[in-house]
């Protein structure tokens, strides 16, 4: 459970950063995202899923 608190923790901390850093690029990328077809950001958040758990899993192996 502490490693995923940690986890959440880290994605808050980096998604904060990304906004607080560069609000308009952010605001940009969102509009994109908002013209972006259905099937496109369910394939991109699909194989940014699977590449982030293959990294969880090469990370944990290799301790």
């Amino acid at each position: 459970m502490v490693d995923f608190f940690s986890a959440l923790a880290v994605a808050l901390i980096l998604e904060g950063a990304a906004y607080a850093l560069f609000p308009d690029a952010m605001r940009r990328m969102i509009v994109q995202v908002l013209a972006t077809p259905d099937r496109i950001v369910r394939a991109a958040g699909l194989a940014a899923a699977f590449i982030g758990l293959i990294l969880l899993w090469l990370a944990r192996s290799g301790t």
